[in-house]
């Protein structure tokens, strides 16, 4: 038999034990037998009172595999010691196991000082002192070791290459970012995959080299869910919005075909008649408004309609508009006598926040309180619901009866109570839920600066933004706060104060942010001011008719009737047009 373990080892603390059976059993050639014999043999020299190893003829195949189960660094480095006693630190699997231990204990010296002592370096070594570099937050010295790495001949793994180029997103580094590309598409030897194509997608869009994301993207051979996903978030951050909408509907449309393919199987061999393959057809095609036909079909011809079925149905006009119809479809529903459940009734608590109906919302409330509807995204849907139909007193009573309540419970109120111009309860409420230890999100520090816009709360939402400002590492800033607090700002004739905030933003002002200047300019009489950003904002958004319609009022504020007669001619050219307001009504029998 061969004696793969030659080990005297004694353990003192049952967690060490445990490690080291564990690793023990691993190597092959060890019995349990074995195992109880080499913990049990007696200790000649004390190393460290947790895990004592003194060599009898240590060999290159168990080390590894006890280096992996140390349980801290020092008793990694009682095992560097003993493969340095026992010569085994020569071979290549020994040493990096060590540099791979180093770095999961944060030593990146240590790990660094192996891997240059090694005679031998296989792609295992450099990829780990990269990672370990890269880990430890040494990206400088991760991207000097890749370059040795390929200048000593060795082809670069897509993944490795991913983690280089993520790290030149973080830090934005443009020019390395495009050798390092240029690199993937010249060698022939480096293998393309999605995961590195994701990368170089992520980081185009972080340097704002929109142009170059897309083209990355259209390349790519395979797109998964995260490519799209990824392609979709990088076009809205970098404020191309027509593009990210594009992108969304090409996904939808793309999964529409191979699900049309999948409903053409299941018509020929017989399975569209089964319930559960009808739900998932509605399900998929729901998730597309211009295939929304196709699932009321089915659903129309469907003999056997479960819950399933009228709550994906009714998800779908609920999110695609059609309130009224989602709405009617809940009353039949009810009328065949099946019962909802929390996936119905959230969709007709959407349907009757978009409607803004209070007698609705009374009686989806109604349903809410029957046994099973305990979820807290239905209390938190319920909030939203009597806030946006006007009644702020029920959502607060609401709120109050509400057992459990999470940061969303908190952040909606708030907002409520801003939309309708309280602006001193939301603060009270604001203050109510830091002393009961809940911690504020993105939403709920953009929820308390809207309600101090609203109510002209100035100093408390300077006050807000600058603590928001010292935990922006905790709670990243986005280009929501900046507009909400520069429109707080301008309103009140802080006009200075705003445009300074603009200048000093870490990212791209948004064209909602230039819009809020404008008014408060035109709002203060600064009409010069007004009249120039206006025009720029026009060159920057030539398809948006919105853009148009300000520079024409502000021309207006300053008399200048032909540049208002300019901005009209230039919106026909164009075919732009304004979007139109309009109001709901709600008749007594019930009918919009």
């Amino acid at each position: 038999m061969l004696e793969v373990v030659e080990l005297k080892v004694r353990v003192h603390c049952k967690a060490c034990e445990k490690a080291v059976r564990k690793a023990l059993c691993r190597i092959k050639g060890t019995h349990k037998c074995q195992i109880k014999q080499l913990l049990s043999r007696p200790l000649h020299s004390q190393l460290h009172p947790n895990l004592n190893v003194l060599p009898a003829t240590a060999n290159t195949f168990s080390l590894p595999s006890l280096i992996k189960a140390a349980q801290s660094h020092h008793s990694g480095v009682q095992l560097h010691c003993l493969a340095l006693k026992s010569g085994s630190s020569n071979d290549a699997v020994v040493s990096n196991s060590l540099i791979s231990m180093y770095a999961k204990y944060s030593l990146p010296q240590p790990a660094r000082h192996v891997f240059d002592t090694m005679s031998h370096k296989d792609t295992v070594s450099w990829n780990s002192i990269i990672n370990c570099y890269i880990q430890n937050g040494h990206p400088a010295k991760a991207l000097q070791i890749l370059r040795q790495m390929y200048l000593s001949g060795f082809v670069l793994k897509p993944e490795l290459i991913a983690c280089i180029i993520s790290v030149c997103a973080r830090g934005q580094q443009l020019r390395l970012g495009r050798e390092i590309h240029a690199l993937v598409v010249t060698d022939e030897r480096i293998q393309e995959s999605v995961f590195l194509s994701t990368a170089l997608l992520d980081f185009y869009f972080r340097c704002r080299r929109s142009v170059m994301a897309l083209h990355v993207f259209n390349r790519m051979p395979v797109k998964n869910e995260v490519s799209w996903t990824s392609m979709i978030s990088g076009c809205a951050a970098n404020l191309n919005y027509d593009m990210a909408m594009d992108c969304l509907r090409a996904m939808q449309l793309g999964w529409i075909k191979h699900g049309k393919e999948i409903h053409g199987y299941a018509v020929r061999h017989g399975f569209h008649s089964d319930p559960n393959c009808s739900a998932a057809l509605i399900h998929m095609y729901c998730k597309c408004e211009e295939a929304s036909p196709a699932a009321k079909l089915i659903f129309e011809r469907s003999t056997v309609k479960d819950v399933v079925l009228w709550s994906s149905i009714i998800g779908s006009y609920a999110r695609h508009g059609h309130e009224a119809k989602a709405i009617k479809l809940f009353n039949q529903m009810q009328e065949k006598g099946i019962e909802p459940n929390s996936v119905t009734l959230l969709a007709v608590i959407s349907a009757c926040t978009s409607l803004s109906s209070l007698d609705l919302a009374s009686e989806v409330h109604g349903y809410a309180l029957k046994p099973g509807f305990t979820e807290i995204f239905i209390g938190n849907a319920l909030i939203n619901m009597y806030a946006k139909s006007g009644c702020v007193e029920a959502a607060r009573q609401f709120f109050k009866e509400m057992p459990i309540k999470d940061s969303i419970s908190w952040s909606t109120l708030i907002e409520s109570y801003g939309l309708h111009g309280f602006g001193e309860q939301a603060l009270q409420l604001f203050h109510e839920m830091q002393q009961a230890g809940v911690e504020a999100d993105q939403v709920t520090f953009l929820s308390i600066l809207s309600a101090c816009n609203h109510s002209g709360l100035v100093e408390e939402g300077q006050k807000i933004f600058h603590h928001l400002m010292e935990a922006r590492n905790k709670i990243p800033l986005t280009v929501e706060h900046y507009a909400c607090y520069v429109d707080l700002l301008g309103r009140s004739g802080k006009l200075e104060d705003a445009c300074e905030v603009v200048r000093a933003m870490h990212m791209e002002a948004s064209p909602r942010i230039w819009t809020s200047l404008i008014s408060c300019c035109k709002l203060h009489g600064r009409l010069e001011v007004a009249e120039v950003l206006a025009r720029q904002l026009v060159k920057s958004e030539p398809e948006n008719a919105a853009n148009y319609t300000l520079l024409s009022m502000v021309y207006a504020e300053t008399g200048n009737w032909l540049g208002v007669e300019e901005m009209r001619r230039a919106m026909q050219v164009k075919g732009l047009k304004k979007s139109q307001g309009f109001s709901q009504i709600r008749l007594e029998n019930g009918t919009f």
